[in-house]
């Protein structure tokens, strides 16, 4: 292969996949080159088509996808023509894949270096002892915490963003020539996102990978990418270089990604003095074994508004929405619901308590059974909590499909695997609410989604609340988010409260040194930022 011939070269690529009795086209005449050590970024709605479009780049195919035409030429080698031995050869040394979803992707029964080991130690690549090193060498260029024992954990002993750089650091072991991210920096906070970017950025340079970067976040791929695909329908909008599509793109789509979608947050009556909360937690403690996970947490949460948690990777947020739950009972301290003390534990707690606070978790892929269809995922809440069955259930199923915007006779006999990230986090929202619950707990629930998709979430948050008086602890990374929907602010730093305040209050200076921290870690809509943001830190 000469300098000039690109490593990956995907021609007229047509992907259909199966809709009950027929077949749909999700990709469409799709071409484009990605030299070594070049980074092509894939940008566009949830269901566009983008990891559908990775995938196939490593010659992988869904169930229930099928190729319809077109090439993919690997180093001079048509994927499409290889036989499925042969592809899985491939993709096991010279391909590598980073997952949306990580805690859904490492297996729970292995510890996360005997995962990372697996691949090089079948590719001959090195011995055991030698995977061990590289593998805790590239924990400590990720800044995991104590990287030469933290492999030895399991996989449910990190955090959401701790997992996702563990996971980037295995996709790295055998030294691939093309990777692709899909969504990797999707669930991490905006400061463990910089040490991620930084470490990807890195790796592409040092080792001259070639990559694919799927991600909904436009100012993170104006930071990662060489050129831009902007995908719609599964359709190819416009293609250039970074810089042209942030400054002049040609198509109104385009455009419309790149608007910032300003929400018009209710003005809500500040709070009176002496006014009950709806839930408060008292000095609050919690332990994973001997780790102490909070420390006297405390916050209130009042009936109609809602409390924004912000805090890096690992803060103790995700600690306290389990501890509110039930999932995860609290060594010390007290937990009020309607001024009443809640019992510690899930199984303490009754029917009652347990239907009037629900939770959308961050990951839907974890949360939802891939087996079973959206009319009995939702269906099961429905008439576990209210007690609904035949029509009447039917037609609340219906209700809550149309509330979050999924026409349901294209989606009840769907399960989770035919759905976009988006669709299940929808699911998963409408779940919650067949409770029809007080208060819910949204463990960053427009993470996984793309910009537009998640302002109509937040709209219909938004409107829910209004209409039912509905109150919302929101834990999120996503400072615009938290402008957009928070009465209130809590910022949290190693299980501890750093500052507590009104949405005003917090994001007007001056500012804590935690909080001012989160602050300027926010991409923005500037191919520089990021190495502007990483020469202030030499």
């Amino acid at each position: 292969m000469t300098e000039n011939t690109p490593l990956l070269r995907v021609r007229n690529l047509n992907i259909a996949a199966s809709a009950q009795d027929h077949w749909r086209d999700i990709i469409r005449n799709v071409s484009f080159d990605l030299h070594r050590g070049e980074v092509l970024g894939l940008v566009g709605e949830s269901g566009a088509g983008k990891s559908t479009l990775g995938l196939a780049a490593l010659g992988f195919f869904r169930d229930g996808c099928r190729l319809n035409g077109g090439q993919i030429i690997f180093d001079g080698r048509d994927l499409t023509r290889e036989s499925e031995r042969e592809r899985r050869i491939i993709r096991g040394r010279r391909m590598a894949y980073v997952a949306q979803s990580a805690a859904a992707s490492f297996n729970p029964a292995h510890r996360l270096i005997t995962q990372y080991s697996e691949t090089p130690l079948q590719q001959g690549l090195m011995s055991r002892s030698q995977a061990q090193a590289d593998a805790i060498e590239l924990y400590a260029q990720m800044r995991l915490p104590d990287p030469e024992q933290i492999g030895f954990r399991y996989p449910h002993q990190l955090s959401g963003g701790q997992l996702q750089r563990a996971m980037t650091a295995m996709a790295m072991a055998c030294r691939p020539d093309l990777i692709v991210f899909d969504e990797p920096t999707t669930a991490l906070d905006v400061t463990t996102q910089i040490e991620v970017l930084r470490t990807i950025r890195g790796l592409v340079e040092q080792f001259e990978t070639a990559a694919l970067y799927i991600t909904h976040d436009l100012a993170v791929v104006a930071q990662m990418a060489d050129h831009i695909m902007v995908l719609q329908q599964g359709r190819p909008v416009e293609t250039a270089a970074t810089a042209q599509i942030l400054d002049n793109p040609e198509e109104d789509y385009t455009k419309s990604l790149w608007a910032v979608r300003r929400l018009e947050h209710p003005r809500k009556p500040d709070i009176k003095p002496g006014t009950t909360s709806l839930l408060s937690l008292q000095n609050l403690d919690a332990h994973y074994g001997k780790f102490q996970a909070l420390t006297g947490l405390s916050l209130n949460v009042h009936a109609g508004r809602t409390l924004a948690v912000v805090g890096e990777s690992g803060s103790g947020k995700s600690t306290a929405a389990r501890a509110i739950t039930g999932l995860l009972p609290p060594s010390s301290g007290r937990i009020l619901f309607h001024g009443e003390a809640l019992p510690p534990r899930l199984e303490q707690r009754s029917h009652d308590q347990l239907r009037h606070i629900q939770m959308i978790y961050q990951s839907p892929d974890t949360a939802l059974n891939p087996r079973q269809s959206v009319r009995n995922i939702i269906g099961r809440s429905v008439e576990f909590y209210l007690g609904l069955k035949g029509q009447d259930k039917e037609n609340r199923i219906r209700e809550l499909l149309t509330q979050i915007e999924l026409p349901p006779d294209d989606y009840l006999q769907r399960r989770p695997p035919e759905l976009s990230g988006g669709q299940k986090q929808r699911i998963g929202i409408a779940r919650a609410l067949a409770a029809e619950p007080d208060f819910i707990i949204c463990d960053e629930v427009t993470s996984a989604l793309d910009q537009l998709v998640a302002g109509d979430i937040l709209k219909l948050l938004m409107k829910l609340q209004q209409d039912r008086g509905l109150s919302y602890l929101f834990i999120t990374h996503d400072l615009a988010t938290v402008r957009a929907i928070a009465d209130d602010v809590l910022v949290m730093q190693q299980g501890k409260v750093v500052e507590v305040g009104t949405r005003n209050d917090i994001f007007t200076p001056p500012h804590k040194d935690y909080t001012e921290t989160l602050l300027s870690s926010v991409p923005e809509m500037d191919p520089n930022w990021l190495t502007r943001i990483l020469d202030k830190s030499i």
